[in-house]
């Protein structure tokens, strides 16, 4: 005669608890989000956007706002593909965090022009071709015109031979100074030999609009 039981299977034990739970209250890890709320001003429009506390302004840009015009290559700032400018300076923005720069001005590669008009770098990256696939030439132009900005106002590089009296020369922006400057941008294609002409053309047409 076969005997049943009417209590059912044996329950399985608990599963230990996880290891943080033992751990005393100021070891405990816990998995917290925290957002806020920061205006942004992208190409002239104004944003609003909830973003994680950690999240950078890149990630804020392509995945909060939609703006794919700065890319994403190393995430180490090493590369230069997400280069824009922020108030006025270039920035890699893989390596800044947005609630850093709460209110603060970006323009990217698509905002540089007005009234339909390219701005004068991407007008000289088109005439030398200075690029290839693409990928790397929002950040290259937007890169270009911070270099522009920095040497008008005098900024030196690893290169610049200064002046006597701890000027710049008009005229510095020579092939060694531009690929010295440019160096933080790469371009796996290699279009280097392009890119340096385009950035000299660019130079050399807005001192003679001055």
């Amino acid at each position: 005669m076969e005997l049943t039981s009417s209590a059912g299977p044996t329950p399985l034990p608990a599963p230990p608890s996880p290891v943080c739970s033992r751990l005393p209250p100021f070891l405990r890890v816990t998995r917290l989000t925290m957002e806020t709320d920061i205006r942004l001003r992208v190409d002239g429009q104004a944003y609003e956007v909830t973003v994680d506390t950690r999240t950078t302004v890149l990630d804020a840009l392509r995945e909060r706002l939609g703006i794919t015009g700065p890319k994403k290559g190393c995430d180490h700032g090493q590369c230069g593909s997400c280069t824009v400018l922020l108030d006025g300076r270039r920035a890699t923005t893989c390596l800044a965090l947005a609630v850093s720069y709460d209110g603060a001005e970006i323009t990217t590669a698509e905002g540089l022009g007005a009234d339909g008009e390219l701005h004068p770098v991407q007008q000289a990256f088109v005439d030398h071709d200075a690029l290839q696939c693409g990928y790397c030439t929002p950040g290259q132009v937007c890169s270009a015109v911070g270099v522009l900005r920095e040497a008008a106002q005098g900024w030196p590089s690893a290169v610049t031979e200064v002046g006597a009296e701890g000027g710049i020369a008009p005229d510095a922006l020579g092939h060694d100074e531009i690929a010295e400057r440019m160096s933080g941008n790469l371009c796996r294609c290699g279009a280097y030999v392009n890119i340096v002409p385009a950035v000299a053309a660019a130079a050399e047409a807005e001192r003679a609009d001055r």
